[in-house]
């Protein structure tokens, strides 16, 4: 009697419109998101900013019979084409630092364990306690809280110009002119401007 052959493992399924993304992206030229995962797809790359923008295209969706792609959950850092490559890397490096101080020590702690840090190795890991005090220090070169809150609210909470004009009732310019100030202090706090441009 033949051997049955035995079955490939099948790919999970996609999660709902994760393949219209991917083909929207290879469309535009956008694959820099993109990764080949273990069955060979084309895949958004996991817990990314890029992954969670959605590309919308008009006229059916697809790019090549003149649809327009809109994207939505832009990157404010990304978004304004007015700022310059070393404020946008102040920017990034102020959100990382955040990031950083914030996640890193949210660890899963064994029921085991000693509340009062008896045990070797116990407290707050290092790198979380720099990252803090990198982030703080950050914050600290901002100087004026007006300028601090708009880089807090653009940077670390991704909110868009539009949005904090409308809310504060100024004008998109004053805040642009905040924001740029803002990153301009973090840029010489970091020590990115005396470089040159690469």
């Amino acid at each position: 009697m033949p051997r049955k052959a035995a079955k490939k493992p099948q790919p999970p399924k996609l999660p709902k419109g994760e393949a219209e993304q991917v083909r929207i992206r290879r469309e535009l030229g956008h694959d820099f998101a993109l990764k080949t995962d273990a069955f060979g797809r084309q895949r958004l790359t996991p817990d990314t900013a890029e992954a969670r923008r959605v590309y919308e295209v008009s006229n059916g969706g697809y790019t090549s019979t003149g649809g327009i792609v809109r994207l939505r959950n832009v990157d404010p850092l990304v978004g304004i084409t007015s700022l310059s490559r070393q404020q946008r890397e102040a920017g990034g490096r102020f959100r990382d630092d955040f990031e950083r101080s914030q996640r890193e020590g949210l660890q899963p702690q064994s029921w085991s364990e000693r509340i009062d840090s008896g045990r070797v190795g116990g407290g707050i890991p290092d790198r979380v306690l720099s990252a803090g005090r990198a982030y703080a220090h950050a914050a600290s070169a901002l100087g004026h809280w007006e300028v601090a809150e708009v880089l807090r609210k653009i940077c670390l909470e991704g909110r868009s110009v539009k949005a904090i004009a409308e809310r504060t009732g100024d004008g998109r310019d004053v805040v642009v002119k905040l924001l740029k100030l803002g990153l301009d202090l973090l840029a010489v706090h970091y020590g990115m401007m005396g470089r040159k441009a690469g």
